[in-house]
């Protein structure tokens, strides 16, 4: 895994009267090996990665038409804190909420028609990730932080109020 482990572009297409306007997520990881916190075989880290790529593409879908976000994310400390498993399955993840909350750093660029719109620098960061209501599933190994980039997605992106 070198410098950027992949890029993932990933566009919806929105129908506009006569024709269709396309808007976008693409995903880019940084230095993906030096990340703080992915779990230890390579095929699991992969898992990762596409499935958090795959969900900034979702929260995408409701970006304006016309409108393409970038996102490179420079690094990445899941919640909880892994444990190899030595009967060959998925590593074994403990969550205990104390000093193991999830963080992602990233630099984003949301821009329309060529022309960009907001860009910056983000950490995201959840210290109370056990305590708070979660609407992604129990079952989903990324749940905290997926509602912590939902979270971050609609506050700056979509520019909601909570």
């Amino acid at each position: 895994m070198k410098s950027v482990i992949g890029k993932v572009a990933l566009a919806g297409l929105l129908a506009l009267g006569a024709g269709a306007a396309s808007a976008g997520v693409t995903v880019n990881y940084v230095d993906s090996d030096k990340f703080a916190d992915l779990p230890f075989a390579p095929w699991e880290r992969k898992e990762v990665l596409d499935d958090l790529a795959a969900y900034f593409a979702q929260l995408g879908k409701s970006l304006p038409a016309g409108q393409d976000l970038v996102i490179e994310v420079t690094d990445i400390d899941l919640a909880g804190r892994e444990y190899p498993n030595s009967r060959g399955a998925h590593d074994l993840r403990v969550l205990k909420g104390g000093a193991d909350w999830p963080i992602i750093e990233l630099r984003y660029t949301l821009s329309a028609n060529g022309q960009v719109l907001s860009s910056g620098n983000a950490k995201l960061t959840d210290m109370n990730y056990l305590n708070r209501i979660n609407r992604v599933s129990d079952g989903d190994r990324l749940r905290y932080e997926k509602r912590m980039v939902e979270d971050w997605f609609n506050k700056t992106i979509l520019q909601k109020r909570s």
